[in-house]
């Protein structure tokens, strides 16, 4: 099964950190950029296929993943035969993801992004897609099980941060009735990411168009439909939209790496 992860977005709101110079997905938290955190929390849970949706300064995450060895590990090279590299392993940065990179436009919204890389998971029963800007431990093999037993189109994640993003009305059976982007005041549960979705009928719910944003548009139909569901997590979970959120998850890493207690799971490497 793969795993679509937006990478394409331009990161406004922390220009503190990237000053447009570098892709959010880039950002780094303790000495790793958040996008290789959240692959390795799929990775430890054994799902370590990826599609990556690019669009802004997309060129540096793709030469970010054909240096990742190097940038990994110590080193010797012969300056004259730049082919004839030794790595030194001392890390264990040994990773055995296969990560498609594709570009699905600069400008382009979240959905139109998800219809360009149908044909990397449409022969597949199943895919999985995330954001490329929020660390969380939700277990992936639970979320997988609770989207395979209720057999609807889709399964979002919902959490209970402070309320600034997607609000999210569910049924007593945890059925997504009204799906809110932002809303202005909230309550409840939110849009966590995480999600699901049947590799062979999303695509309905996707039309052609740039500005077609996944959640205004699809998650919206598909809560009207009847087709969207909700796994709760109560757990930890935490977005890097601001220069707080980014300095609140480094804090947490450096905090972890002196308890041992990183509340995202996957971090044998650090």
């Amino acid at each position: 099964m793969k795993t679509v992860i937006f990478c394409g977005g331009r990161g406004t709101r922390i220009r503190e950190v990237t000053d447009n110079a570098i892709p959010k997905p880039l950002v780094q938290i303790g000495k790793f950029p958040i996008l290789w955190h959240i692959m390795n929390h799929y990775a430890y849970y054994n799902y370590k296929e990826f599609i990556l949706c690019l669009g802004y300064l997309g060129w540096q995450i793709k030469s970010y993943f054909l240096n990742f060895k190097a940038m990994a590990n110590n080193f010797t090279i012969q300056i004259d035969k730049p082919d004839n590299i030794k790595y030194y392993n001392d890390s264990n940065h040994e990773i055995d993801w296969q990560t498609t990179l594709v570009e699905t436009g600069e400008n382009a919204q979240t959905g139109a992004r998800v219809r360009k890389v149908r044909k990397f998971v449409e022969n597949d029963d199943i895919f999985m897609l995330t954001y490329g800007d929020g660390l969380s431990d939700v277990n992936i093999d639970d979320l997988v099980s609770f989207h395979r037993i209720h057999k609807k189109i889709g399964t979002v994640t919902g959490v209970r941060p402070s309320g600034r993003f997607g609000e999210i009305e569910v049924t007593d059976n945890n059925q997504i009735s009204e799906f809110n982007e932002k809303p202005q005041t909230t309550g409840g549960r939110i849009n966590g990411g995480f999600f699901v979705f049947d590799s062979k009928r999303i695509w309905d719910y996707l039309p052609e168009g740039e500005d077609l944003n996944f959640e205004m548009g699809p998650l919206r139909e598909l809560a009207k439909d009847g087709e969207l569901m909700m796994f709760p997590h109560d757990g930890f979970w935490q977005p890097m939209d601001t220069y707080r959120e980014y300095q609140l998850l480094n804090h947490i890493w450096e905090d972890g790496k002196i308890t041992g207690n990183i509340p995202w799971p996957g971090e044998k490497f650090r």
